[in-house]
C-alpha cells in the first residue's frame, strides 16, 4: 500500500497484510493459509525478495480491509464451522490446538508497519510486540499457560481459549501540505475472545470462544474484528518505528551491557599490545647489551628458529582454501555492516539484510580466488586446479549442504520456512554462474603474480622442535585464544540469538559494527601475541596455530549456543531441535572462517613484524 492516505477521499482503503505464523517454543513457522482462519477473497500477493524467502515470510492479502476513517465495530469476517466426527474437520482442529499449545503468534502488517500488541510488563515497562497469539490453553491442573494470563475468565481446566476478535486502532499523521493527506504512523490492536450468540449479528459479549480438549460435536468460531482511527500529533512519519524498538525488552541493559563490554575489551587490547612491544623491547635491549661478537652468537628464543619460519605448513592446500573463503565472508560482513549502518538495511526494509549479504558473498568470489591463490603459491603448491575448484566448492558446498537438509526437514513439515524448489534453483545459479567463475579470475590474478619474498632462506634440514612446555604446546595455546576475542562478543551474541530464534527485532547495528571491528583486533593482538610466545619456544609451526587461535572463537560460540538453547529456549520437538543445531553449525562454520581469517589480514605470510626481528638479529649479529 502506498505510504500515503489522501484524508479528501474517505473511500481511501486501507489493506492489511498477514505473514508467517511462528512461535518460540517450535523452529517451524506456517504460512498463514495453512490453518483454518478466514481467507481473503481476493487480493495480490505482494511480491518478496531473497532474504525474506530465505527467512520464510510469506506475505498475503487478508480478509481484513479497512476504509480510512470508517469505524466499524465487531464486524463479522467469516464463521467456520466443525464437526468432530468428521476427519478433516477434526484434523484442523487439532492442528489449531497444539498451535495455541505451542504459542504461535500472528504477524499482521499495515502500511509495510508491524500490528503491534502493547501490553505492561515488568518495571511499568509497556511492550509492544509484533505479533499475538492464536490462543492460549488452561492445563489439566488449572495453570494458566502464555496469554491465558491475561482474563481471569479463561479458567476451565483442560480448555483451549482461542482469540477470534481484535480490536484495532490505527494511528494517523496529518500532513500539513496543500494536498491535506495523512499518514499511518502506528496500528496497535488487543486480541479477544468472545462466544457469539448471534453469529449472524455478533456484538462482542459474552463469555471467552472456549474449545474443550474433550469438545465433540458442532463447534462453531466466528472471527469479528472492531477498528478505530486515532489523530497521533507526536509521532512523524520518518520516526514511527521508535515505538517499537525503544519498547524491546533489555534495551537499556543492552547499552550499558555493550558499553561496559567495549571498555574491558578496549582496556584488554591495550594490554595485550602493551605486552607485545614490551616483550619486543626487552629482546631488542639484550640485544644492545651484547659486547662481543661471541656474545652475540649465542642465540634464543625466536632467533634460534628464524631459519625455519617460513617452512611451508603441512596441509598448505587446506590452508589456503580456508583463508580464501574467510576472506570472502570477513569482506561481506564488513560491507553488510557499514550499509545496515547507513540505515539501508532497517527492519523496514524487510529482507535487505539478508539479500544484501547473499549479493555481497556472490560478488565477493573474485578475492577468495586470489588471496587463495597468493597463499598457496607463497607455500609453494603447484596444484593451482585443486586449489581453485576446492575454493570454489569445498566451504560452500558444506554450507548448502547442511542448509539442503534443513530444507528437506522443512519440507516434510510442511513449514513456510521451506525453500521453494525455484528459489533453492536461483541460489545454484547464483553460485554456479556467478560467484564460481569471478573465482576463477580472483585465481587467475593471484597465480599470476610472484610468489611471496620471504626475507630469509629457510634451511633444507628442518630444525628439532624442543619438547615443549604444557602452555606452549597447540592445543592449550589455541584454546586461550579464543577467551578474549569470545569476551567482547557474547553480549551482542546474546541479542543476536534472540532476534534470530525468539522473534524480536535486531536494530543496533551501530554497536554492532564496533564490535565488529574490535573483534579483528582482538583477534589479531592475541594471534600475534601467542604465536610469538611459541615462537619464543622453538615452535615454528605458527601458520595452522595462528589460524586456530583465533578460529576457536567459534567452539566458544557453539558452547554458548548450546547453553542459550536449554537455558533460554521453550523449543519442544525432535525436528526443531535438529533444525536449531542444524543452523547453529551453518553460522558456526561461517564464524570459524571469519574470525580465522581476520588476524590473517595482519599476521600473514610476509610476517612484518617478523622481518623487523629478522634484520635486528641479522644486524647484531654481524655487528
Amino acid at each position: 500500500m502506498s505510504e500515503i492516505c489522501r484524508c479528501s477521499s474517505s473511500e481511501a482503503e486501507i489493506e492489511l497484510f498477514v505473514n508467517r505464523l511462528d512461535s518460540v517454543e517450535s523452529v517451524l513457522p506456517y504460512e498463514y493459509t495453512a490453518f483454518d482462519f478466514c481467507q481473503a477473497s481476493e487480493g495480490k500477493r505482494p511480491s518478496e525478495n531473497l532474504g525474506q524467502v530465505l527467512f520464510g515470510e510469506r506475505i498475503e492479502p487478508s480478509p481484513y480491509k479497512f476504509t480510512f476513517k470508517k469505524e466499524e465495530t465487531c464486524k463479522l469476517v467469516c464463521t467456520k464451522t466443525y464437526h468432530t466426527e468428521k476427519a478433516e474437520d477434526k484434523q484442523k482442529l487439532e492442528f489449531l490446538k497444539k498451535s495455541m499449545l505451542l504459542n504461535y503468534q500472528h504477524h499482521w502488517i499495515v502500511d509495510n508497519m508491524p500490528v503491534t500488541w502493547c501490553y505492561d510488563v515488568e518495571d511499568g515497562q509497556r511492550f509492544c510486540n509484533p505479533g499475538f497469539p492464536i490462543g492460549c490453553y488452561i492445563t489439566d491442573k488449572g495453570h494458566a499457560k502464555d496469554a491465558c494470563v491475561i482474563n481471569s475468565e479463561f479458567h476451565e481446566r483442560d480448555t483451549f481459549y482461542i482469540f477470534n476478535h481484535v480490536d484495532i486502532k490505527i494511528y494517523y499523521h496529518v500532513v500539513e501540505t496543500g494536498s491535506m493527506g495523512a499518514r499511518l504512523v502506528a496500528a496497535k490492536l488487543e486480541p479477544k475472545s468472545f462466544k457469539h450468540t448471534h453469529i449472524d449479528k455478533p456484538d462482542c459479549s459474552g463469555p471467552p470462544m472456549d474449545i474443550s480438549n474433550k469438545a465433540s460435536g458442532e463447534i462453531k468460531v466466528a472471527y469479528t474484528y472492531s477498528v478505530s482511527f486515532e489523530e497521533e500529533k507526536n509521532i512523524r512519519w520518518a520516526s514511527r518505528w521508535d515505538y517499537i524498538l525503544e519498547s524491546m525488552p533489555h534495551t537499556h541493559i543492552q547499552w550499558f551491557s555493550i558499553m561496559n563490554s567495549l571498555v574491558i575489551v578496549l582496556f584488554l587490547s591495550g594490554m595485550v599490545a602493551m605486552i607485545m612491544l614490551r616483550t619486543l623491547h626487552k629482546d631488542i635491549a639484550r640485544y644492545n647489551q651484547m659486547d662481543s661478537t661471541e656474545d652475540a652468537q649465542e642465540e634464543f628464543g625466536w632467533k634460534l628458529v628464524h631459519g625455519d619460519i617460513f617452512r611451508p605448513p603441512r596441509k598448505g592446500m587446506l590452508l589456503s582454501v580456508f583463508l580464501g573463503s574467510g576472506t570472502q565472508i570477513l569482506i561481506m560482513t564488513f560491507v553488510t555492516l557499514f550499509f545496515a549502518c547507513l540505515g539501508f538495511l532497517s527492519p523496514a526494509n524487510r529482507g535487505a539484510l539478508m539479500t544484501c549479504a547473499v549479493v555481497l558473498w556472490v560478488l565477493l568470489g573474485t578475492p577468495a580466488g586470489y588471496v587463495a591463490a597468493r597463499f598457496y603459491k607463497s607455500f609453494g603448491g603447484e596444484k593451482w586446479k585443486t586449489n581453485v575448484l576446492l575454493t570454489s566448492f569445498l566451504c560452500p558446498g558444506i554450507v548448502f549442504a547442511d542448509f539442503f537438509i534443513m530444507n528437506l526437514i522443512l519440507w516434510g513439515e510442511g513449514s513456510s520456512a521451506a525453500i521453494p524448489f525455484g528459489t533453492l534453483v536461483a541460489i545454484l545459479a547464483l553460485w554456479f554462474c556467478i560467484s564460481v567463475p569471478l573465482t576463477f579470475i580472483g585465481a587467475y590474478f593471484g597465480f599470476k603474480k610472484n610468489a611471496i619474498e620471504h626475507p630469509v632462506r629457510t634451511n633444507q634440514i628442518p630444525r628439532q622442535i624442543p619438547e615443549q612446555s604444557f602452555y606452549t604446546k597447540p592445543l592449550p595455546g589455541i584454546i586461550m585464544g579464543g577467551i578474549l576475542p569470545f569476551g567482547c562478543i557474547f553480549i551482542q551474541l546474546f541479542f543476536i540469538l534472540n532476534s534470530i530464534w525468539s522473534h524480536q527485532m535486531y536494530y543496533m547495528f551501530g554497536f554492532l559494527f564496533l564490535v565488529f571491528i574490535i573483534l579483528v583486533i582482538t583477534c589479531s593482538e592475541a594471534t600475534i601475541l601467542l604465536c610469538y610466545f611459541h615462537l619464543c619456544a622453538e615452535d615454528y609451526h605458527w601458520q595452522w596455530r595462528s589460524f586456530l587461535t583465533s578460529g576457536f572463537t567459534a567452539v566458544y560460540f557453539l558452547i554458548y549456543a548450546i547453553h542459550y538453547f536449554f537455558s533460554k529456549l521453550q523449543i519442544t520437538g525432535t525436528a526443531s531441535t535438529i533444525l536449531y543445531f542444524g543452523y547453529t553449525m551453518i553460522m558456526v562454520l561461517i564464524f570459524f572462517l571469519f574470525t580465522a581469517t581476520g588476524p590473517k589480514q595482519f599476521h600473514n605470510p610476509s610476517e612484518p613484524h617478523f622481518h623487523q626481528l629478522s634484520g635486528i638479529q641479522n644486524f647484531w649479529t654481524l655487528k
